[in-house]
């Protein structure tokens, strides 16, 4: 089995090669990369190191050659056009490449009424797989625990989160258990190639007081929680680039759209999720 994997130099799709590494070894791997130049790590564990363009159909042809199953991992990009296009760039280029298997790493932000930026391509994307002819599995990652971490020193600052999501729930994954599912559902042919959805979530869902609680036990600093609203959200990271995009993230959370929590990563890995405050204590 030859495993091609885009975004390889990402922060998740790094993580799901190392992973696959382990289980069936560099030689089946092929890391389909928008910059060569950053993927010296990987070519030198003997994975073979592919371009591909998302805007470019050529690049993504000879990069799936002789792929059997394609591990999907969307471009950061908040254009939806640019989104939808980079897809259906990718579903043409597996046509003329005989490649028909492929895994969608999602986000659970898909409901009809979720205002987030990116819903609509979120739910496009299912959808479109349905009607394409491959063989697809989709797997909706929760929110990531990763960017809490470089947070919490602001957060000690703050001494509160600021989430605008009111009294809701919010459920999350850490891209090392991401990465690990998408792993295994590559590998394992029986959880994949017959339009499964999967959500990953760690095991229970967190009220904003409840995560401070669990920030207070991991930095011994008081996190407390004292909400802004959505407009301010977007305001206060505005410089960052993705303000109004994370403000319209949040509403969906302040809508009680992102507390599921599944046993889905335990289907799909056989053991439990790492929880929250052991990811904290980790990672801190």
């Amino acid at each position: 089995m030859q495993y091609t994997i885009t975004g390889a130099t990402g922060h998740l799709g790094s993580i799901v090669v190392q992973n696959l590494i382990k289980m069936v070894g560099a030689d089946s791997l092929r890391a389909a990369v928008h910059t060569q130049k950053k993927a010296t790590k990987l070519t030198n564990q003997g994975v073979e190191v592919v371009k591909a363009d998302y805007l470019n159909v050529e690049t993504l042809v000879a990069a799936f050659k002789n792929t059997d199953v394609l591990v999907y991992i969307p471009s950061k990009t908040y254009s939806m056009l640019q989104r939808i296009t980079e897809f259906e760039n990718t579903l043409s280029a597996m046509k003329q490449a005989h490649v028909n298997r492929i895994i969608f790493v999602s986000f659970y932000a898909d409901q009809e009424n979720n205002p987030f930026t990116m819903s609509a391509y979120y739910g496009y994307v299912p959808r479109r797989l349905a009607s394409s002819g491959m063989k697809y599995a989709v797997m909706k990652n929760s929110l990531y625990a990763d960017p809490l971490i470089p947070y919490l020193p602001e957060l000690i600052e703050r001494g509160n989160l600021i989430y605008p999501v009111g009294d809701q729930a919010m459920s999350f994954i850490s891209q090392d258990d991401s990465a690990e599912a998408i792993a295994n559902l590559a590998i394992k042919s029986e959880l994949r190639d017959k339009g499964q959805l999967y959500t990953v979530t760690q095991s229970e869902s967190y009220q904003m007081v409840r995560l401070g609680e669990i920030m207070i036990s991991v930095t011994g600093k008081h996190i407390g929680y004292a909400p802004v609203t959505s407009k301010e959200f977007g305001q206060i990271y505005a410089a960052e680039g993705d303000g109004d995009e994370l403000a319209s993230m949040y509403r969906a959370g302040a809508m009680g759209l992102f507390d599921v929590v599944t046993a889905d990563f335990k289907q799909i890995t056989g053991h439990d999720p790492e929880s929250m405050e052991s990811f904290l204590k980790r990672k801190y």
